[in-house]
């Protein structure tokens, strides 16, 4: 892509494939599609405002923003999530609005200082592609396992969900007809919900609240938060997210403009109660799973989080649609992510990857995959970077 394009233009594939999305069937897919990353999104942001008191309006609302730009930006389906690393050292700890923001905040001076070319293809080169297959291999674990835990503890409906979710792909992919099963299955939720809980009632949105974290907050937000939240926003939502465009759309987002994305997303939301955000591997690859081949999928996802924050934000409404959906989309998202990860040439570090993130973090995951890549390239005495595509 050209240094004269604006940010996020898409060419090729990705732009006609815009064009069509407006046609009655194409926007049922990008519909479906917009659901994909709910299984992500939705028990993270829910269970951060619960644990740690945080105003649930605000989140929503920065979220719903920031998926219909990125959505009118970049013309693909690039999600916005909530940064994981932090939302786990939140909830673990049961940190506060400052500890959060302060994490934020320097993330987003961080990724927008980083996202000038030149610095972001230096770190590219430097981070072989078997280790961001590696990535996106570890995520694919741990989303399983995470659904593993929807499972256990609402089976009947992950079951009734993932039953109707692989009818969906059969039906689409033997009839050719729209996948419409992640649409299916939240309608199956929420109903099943209003049916045991009644519907929530209306709740206006106030005035955001102005979030200012203090320097005792910054200092105990750096080593726990902002550490392994920059290790991640790299390699996953950055580097394997770029990759994974490649994969899917043949039209490779640059990664200097997605860390410029999250960067100025996080310095605008934070201070006004938003949740720190990036985007995601997994995330695309959940709404490419449902459907979504265009923007518009982002847009219907961002006019949706945007309507429950403006006018419904209760965690009540979100509470209605039962953990077993949830778990649901994020097995096939799974799925989906990791067939992108096990390519020929990267498919030993990879594994191994996959393996030590699941036995103890992302972070160590990432090192191990860094030295094994590299130590196979000197092994094998060639002598140069070991990203050649036979890593």
């Amino acid at each position: 892509m050209d240094e004269g394009e604006p940010s996020g233009a898409v060419t090729g594939p990705a732009a006609s494939g815009y064009r069509d999305a407006f046609r009655p069937r194409h926007l049922l897919s990008e519909l479906a599609g917009a659901f994909g990353d709910f299984g992500t999104i939705v028990p993270l942001v829910l269970a951060a405002a619960v644990v740690c008191n945080l105003p649930l309006a605000p989140i929503l609302i920065f979220f719903g923003i920031w998926f219909v730009l990125t959505g009118l930006i970049y013309r693909l389906p690039i999600p916005v999530e909530p940064m994981k690393a932090i939302a786990a050292v939140a909830i673990a700890g049961t940190l506060g609005a400052g500890e959060i923001a302060a994490a934020g905040l320097v993330l987003g001076v961080i990724f927008l200082l980083i996202s000038s070319e030149r610095l972001m293809n230096g770190i590219s080169r430097f981070i072989p592609e078997s280790v961001l297959r590696g990535i996106q291999l570890a995520l694919a674990l741990l989303l399983l396992r995470t659904a593993a835990g929807f499972l256990t503890s609402d089976a009947a409906l992950f079951l009734l969900a993932a039953a109707v979710i692989l009818a969906g792909f059969v039906l689409s992919t033997r009839a050719g007809i729209p996948d419409l099963s992640a649409l299916s299955v939240i309608a199956l939720g929420l109903a099943a919900g209003v049916y045991l809980h009644g519907l929530p009632g209306l709740q206006p949105a106030g005035l955001p609240p102005l979030v200012i974290p203090t320097w005792a907050d910054l200092s105990s937000s750096l080593a726990d938060m902002v550490v392994p939240q920059a290790i991640l926003t790299v390699t996953n939502a950055i580097l394997a997210t770029s990759l994974l465009t490649r994969d899917l759309f043949r039209s490779e987002v640059p990664p200097a403009r997605l860390s410029r994305t999250i960067g100025v997303m996080n310095l605008v939301s934070v201070p006004f109660g938003g949740f720190p955000m990036c985007h995601g591997a997994g995330g695309l690859a959940g709404q490419y799973r449902f459907g979504a081949r265009t923007g518009l999928a982002s847009i219907f996802a961002g006019i949706i989080f945007l309507s429950i924050g403006l006018f419904w934000a209760s965690r009540e409404v979100l509470t209605l649609i039962p953990a077993g959906i949830f778990g649901a989309l994020l097995f096939y998202t799974s799925l989906e992510l990791g067939r992108y990860s096990l390519k020929r040439e990267s498919w030993f570090v990879a594994v191994v990857m996959g393996v030590i993130a699941l036995a103890s973090s992302m972070t160590v995951a990432f090192v191990a995959g860094l030295a094994l890549a590299y130590g196979i390239g000197w092994w094998e005495g060639r002598g140069r970077h070991p990203d050649n595509g036979e890593s």
